[in-house]
């Protein structure tokens, strides 16, 4: 009989939760990425006129879905997407082009959204290309810039596009400029492009921009502990970020110690100096000025005919990524190395093979292929 009515009870407080807790509606598990190239696959790919068409009057939806196909990994939208961009280009290149990293922390998404809210009431046309950090293992991507830039994506002259790293610099690199392209022949006459901060993106970034900016904050221990000195040296401008409230001594101290080290290194190629200042993006100090320092270098180097030079060279840069990526994907998506890759990493893991004469023998295969 107890047992009877402990279970009755116990029915009924089962019953009691099952009507509580009434059944809501839960968040997509997807990779936005991934839904959107699936999405892309099955959409009926437009004619090239259509999109070059599209993407000259300015139409976004279109844009996205060229950059979309330049993203893509299927021959098909390769093939489209390398004709869209032959036509586009001689319609890009007219844009002021800014890279921009960071030390964590330092507010870079918060910087963007303040100078892009500044160029938006300016009356520019802002594209912001962010890079963002895919996970190793997952392949996944964050792609927040969109929620952290929530003011700036709500312009109607501002578009905002991420691109998940997918920890291949190279590709990113080609992928990014391509976009470049194709926001430039949209109208866009400013482009940001924004880097993870980490490892050698600075690098990928700096082969594609006019204007390199590096943003520090102050009040964070040895201000340039943990930098190195490569990327300060490829920085056309210097921002100490932050410098607001009891953080301002700390922020004109860090800069006072950037400006010292900056005089250390040697003349840049532009032959144009390396100025640091502070700023703060969250109460707009000095914004306006970042600004006005990037234009009057970008107009500088235009002048000296050193902009036409750089640009040429990372045109060229281009050829040899786009190369590189070539052949990795040939060699990656050839049946036969990829029936050997296997047998091999389980030889190398073994120690019946070292690892250096286990790549020589898959690239020696490979290019025996080649030859056939």
């Amino acid at each position: 009989m107890e047992r009877q009515e402990h279970f009755e009870n116990q029915k009924h407080e089962w019953e009691s939760a099952l009507q509580v807790t009434a059944p809501s509606e839960q968040p997509i598990q997807v990779n936005p990425k991934a839904l959107e190239r699936m999405m892309a696959k099955r959409q009926k790919l437009l004619t090239l006129e259509e999109y070059v068409d599209g993407i000259l009057r300015g139409d976004i939806v279109i844009l996205s879905k060229a950059i979309t196909l330049v993203e893509s990994s299927l021959k098909e939208h390769q093939k489209m997407a390398q004709d869209i961009i032959a036509a586009c280009l001689p319609h890009s290149g007219k844009a002021i082009r800014l890279g921009i990293t960071g030390v964590p922390g330092a507010g870079k998404s918060t910087f963007i959204e303040a100078l892009g809210m500044e160029l938006s009431h300016q009356g520019k046309k802002l594209a912001v290309l962010a890079i963002d950090p895919s996970s190793q293992r997952s392949k996944g991507s964050i792609l927040g810039d969109k929620t952290r830039m929530e003011e700036l994506s709500q312009q109607a002259n501002v578009y905002i596009r991420p691109s998940a790293s997918a920890g291949t610099l190279g590709g990113v690199a080609r992928k990014t400029r391509e976009a470049i392209i194709l926001c430039e022949a949209a109208g866009f006459d400013t482009i940001f492009v924004e880097t993870v901060g980490v490892g050698q993106s600075e690098i990928a970034v700096y082969s594609m921009v006019d204007f390199f900016l590096l943003i520090l904050i102050g009040g964070a221990g040895d201000e340039l502990q943990g930098i190195k000195r490569g990327i300060m040296e490829m920085a056309d401008g210097i921002v100490v970020n932050k410098a607001d409230g009891d953080n301002i001594q700390r922020a004109n101290r860090a800069m006072a110690e950037v400006k010292n080290a900056v005089h250390l290194f040697p003349m840049a190629e532009s032959a144009q100096p390396v100025n640091v200042m502070t700023c703060s993006a969250l109460t707009h100090h000095n914004v306006p000025e970042v600004w006005k320092m990037v234009e009057e270098h970008v107009e500088n180097i235009r002048k000296s005919g050193f902009l036409a030079e750089k640009r040429a060279k990372q045109d060229v840069q281009m050829m040899y990524d786009s190369i590189d990526q070539a052949l990795k994907n040939d060699f990656y998506h050839n049946t036969l190395i990829n029936d050997m890759i296997s047998l091999t990493e389980s030889d190398v893991k073994e120690k019946r093979v070292s690892a250096y004469i286990a790549a020589q023998n898959l690239l020696d295969t490979y290019f025996n292929i080649l030859k056939k």
